[in-house]
């Protein structure tokens, strides 16, 4: 299938590592420039790209407001313009009883999981607005809609980028820019790699073995017996971006084999 995205520009926060990653590798493969924010790229391998020209790496934080502005202006330098914005940076945040999670504890996955993707899209939006077509893409989460009593910060941090995504939606859509939200579940990321360990070192069991008591315990409505994979949720983040999808907007699709136990 021909997605109609060679020569296109996506900025990818979270783009060192899991679905942000994964993301970049598709878009590449598609003709896409891929421009990759991220903090952190110890995972990051040129060679995994199919069309290294296209690929370019900046170390930033998106909680960092100049940091981004300095971005933009680099690339109008440059001659560049964004047509897509994906929105993957994140953390799990602090996790446990509500009571002993502190405010700062909240502010942190906060100032991360939305603000972050606030701040870029803020600064982003005008080159897509310019050019009268563009994608925002945002990640959220299962834990969205079925929140878990023991990460209520992240939940809640999902659940924003939700309003988010459809607030922008209603406002984008007429100037030819689509605004979606992909929602995974337990997704074989370094994310969900510290969860489990952490998890087998607490239960003294094996990593494999803390995985299938992690479903069986705590995601029972998933039906395939293991963690996704970053593909899967690249390839449908990847179509979103794409003509294909020009008649969705304001969505939100759900990649987690079930997890969600309502309609």
């Amino acid at each position: 299938m021909n997605l109609n995205l060679a020569g296109k520009t996506a900025l990818i926060t979270g783009g060192g590592s899991g679905l942000g990653l994964a993301t970049a590798k598709n878009l590449n493969k598609e003709g896409v420039r891929t421009i990759l924010f991220d903090k952190n790229f110890a995972s990051f391998a040129e060679n995994d790209f199919a069309n290294k020209q296209l690929v370019e790496t900046v170390t930033g934080d998106v909680r960092n407001p100049e940091e981004l502005a300095k971005l933009h202006q680099d690339l109008k330098t440059q001659n560049k313009a964004v047509d897509i914005i994906i929105n993957c940076a994140g953390i799990t945040g602090a996790q446990g009883d509500f009571s002993d999670i502190s405010l700062e504890d909240w502010q942190e996955v906060f100032d991360i999981n939305l603000f972050g993707s606030v701040n870029v899209t803020k600064e982003f939006l005008s080159d897509l607005q310019e050019k009268k077509w563009g994608r925002v893409l945002f990640l959220a989460s299962e834990d969205a809609m079925q929140p878990y009593d023991d990460e209520i910060p992240y939940c809640a941090t999902k659940a924003g980028i939700l309003a988010l995504s459809k607030g922008l939606a209603k406002t984008l859509g007429p100037q030819g820019i689509t605004s979606n939200a992909v929602s995974p579940a337990f997704i074989n990321t370094p994310m969900t790699d510290k969860m489990m360990q952490n998890r087998a070192d607490e239960l003294n069991v094996s990593f494999d073995e803390a995985i299938q008591s992690f479903l069986k315990e705590r995601r029972p409505f998933m039906t395939s017996s293991r963690r996704g994979y970053p593909e899967e949720v690249a390839n449908v983040i990847t179509f979103l971006c794409s003509e294909k999808a020009s008649f969705v907007n304001g969505a939100n699709y759900r990649v987690d084999d079930n997890s969600v136990g309502t309609i």
